[in-house]
């Protein structure tokens, strides 16, 4: 498993505790869906500036969001592995979200990661049975890395 991390904001301090937080989330999520862990994922932090573009640029949406995936499902024959996707977060909205909410940054970084990464999976949210789904296979995978609303 290889987890590209692109930091381009000056909001978060991505240090090793989130990295190694983030590559355990992508992994339990990879295992959860049964797939092995052949996988490459990029992850991307930005600021609202960057994710407004990005949002409006790609779903015709002008404003900020907190993540956003980009599946890809490609192989990669130089690498040998299957290029999942990108996984882009606003770590304005993090700050932001977890404020709202009560819990840690790491949290919500967590959470947004993991939420994407069902995205890039195949996973969807657009009526409630498969709200459903998805919102028990995130909960699953937060309670497997220990991480909770704090």
């Amino acid at each position: 498993m290889r987890v590209l991390i692109d930091n381009r904001q000056l909001k978060i301090n991505i240090d090793d505790k989130i990295e190694s937080a983030i590559n355990e989330s992508i992994k339990i999520c990879l295992q959860e869906e049964n797939r092995d862990l052949n996988y490459e994922v990029s992850v991307s932090f930005v600021d609202n500036e960057e994710i407004r573009q990005l949002n409006k640029d790609y779903r015709n949406v002008d404003r900020p969001t907190d993540v956003l995936s980009f599946p890809l499902d490609e192989y990669d024959y130089n690498s040998n592995y299957h290029i999942l996707g990108d996984i882009i977060i606003s770590t304005d909205k993090v700050i932001e979200q977890a404020t709202e909410f009560g819990h840690s940054i790491l949290r919500e970084i967590i959470y947004l990661t993991v939420h994407s990464m069902f995205h890039l999976l195949g996973y969807d949210h657009m009526n409630d049975d498969d709200k459903k789904i998805m919102r028990e296979k995130e909960k699953f995978v937060l309670k497997e890395i220990g991480i909770f609303k704090t």
